[in-house]
């Protein structure tokens, strides 16, 4: 019994010494003796997609630092980041151009250092929303898309201008969405450009808006309820983003051709900001680094997102259905206009465009 004690009392000291084996901690980028991670707020489908299970493993390979994504809408993702905003919980978030500039005006997000983003001199311009508050990562334009087979079918001529998609020809078939989604709001715009309008006048985009109601059945929430529409051939028109159209083409095999009108397409991108005061900004920072990279790129044009570096093309894949050419006419509008006006004219449309739905099929 004393033995026993005794080994007991030696055993007590070796550990009180330290001499006990500790157990082992993982060792993240900092060093800590902890693996590190980011909290990431982004849309959900295809972007969530790419980045939990492609670039997110790629990137902890390389830095140790794991990813934490957690997936909404942009405005869904710009009020949980405003309700943070005495204590965040995000790093990055992801929006739309619009809401780039609201959260820079709500003070949400912080400056981007391009010294410490070293792959942003790479980005092609053009997908920038606002210049050092937010890293395009995701390129595409809003444009119009139409089935080829129904439309040869019954002999409709192709789409050519915004103005086309206000027509008795589709009787009723068709999938645009409601001014709340990024999709309507940005058909309001292009049909004010078509129609002699401006950012300062969205009146004659009004007017064709009510147009387009008249030969519409309903407008759409979001692209969960749109693209059933076209796979199931309740629509033969739309206005979509076109990594959609491409999912949608060359992924499901439907004949779905995308559009640049005349009068041109909303060039832009998803984009990604770091959330002001967030908790682990230097990885952040490094997250939006690797998600510029032309790795990262050549992984989400595989998706059927435009690569937003200059130079790089989009996958020969995708070229048929929503490939551009140099003569293409893309434009780029004053988003933190557009998110001012945003409300009065969702209102607007709310009062007098819905109630005409369906008007002109009678």
């Amino acid at each position: 019994m004393k033995k026993i004690l005794s080994l007991l009392v030696v055993l007590m000291l070796a550990a009180m010494s330290g001499c006990a084996p500790t157990p082992q901690k993982s060792t993240g980028a900092s060093g800590e003796g902890t693996t590190k991670k980011i909290t990431i707020a982004g849309n959900g489908g295809k972007i969530e997609k790419i980045i939990r299970e492609e670039i997110a493993p790629k990137f902890k390979e390389e830095t140790g630092i794991e990813i934490n994504y957690i997936a909404g809408l942009s405005g869904e993702i710009l009020s949980k980041v405003e309700l943070q905003k005495k204590a965040p919980q995000i790093d990055i978030a992801f929006f739309v151009p619009l809401d780039v500039a609201r959260a820079n005006e709500k003070g949400l997000v912080e400056v981007i250092d391009k010294t410490k983003v070293p792959n942003l001199k790479n980005v092609d311009s053009r997908f920038i929303a606002i210049d050092n508050v937010a890293a395009p990562a995701f390129g595409l334009v809003n444009a119009p898309a139409y089935n080829t087979e129904s439309f040869k079918k019954n002999k409709i001529k192709p789409i050519e201008s915004w103005n086309d998609l206000a027509s008795p020809a589709y009787k009723g078939k068709t999938a645009f969405a409601d001014i709340s989604n990024d999709w309507g709001f940005n058909t309001l715009y292009s049909f004010a450009l078509a129609n002699g309008g401006s950012i300062d006048n969205l009146e004659p985009g009004l007017k064709k808006a009510k147009e387009l109601a008249g030969y519409s059945s309903t407008f759409y929430k979001n692209s969960t309820q749109m693209m059933p529409a076209i796979q199931q051939g309740a629509a033969d028109v739309t206005v979509m983003g076109s990594y959609v159209i491409a999912d949608l083409a060359v992924n499901s095999g439907l004949p779905l051709k995308m559009v640049v009108p005349k009068e041109g397409v909303y060039m832009h991108a998803f984009s990604a900001t770091l959330v002001k005061n967030s908790p682990n900004q230097q990885e952040a920072i490094d997250f939006i680094n690797y998600l510029i990279s032309e790795e990262s790129q050549k992984t989400s044009a595989e998706a059927g997102f435009y690569p937003v570096l200059k130079g790089m093309k989009l996958p020969e894949k995708y070229e048929s259905v929503i490939g551009l050419k140099e003569s293409d006419k893309t434009y780029k509008p004053d988003v933190k206009k557009l998110a001012e006006i945003r409300s009065e004219w969702t209102d607007r449309w709310s009062k007098e465009v819905t109630p005409e739905l369906g008007k002109l099929l009678k």
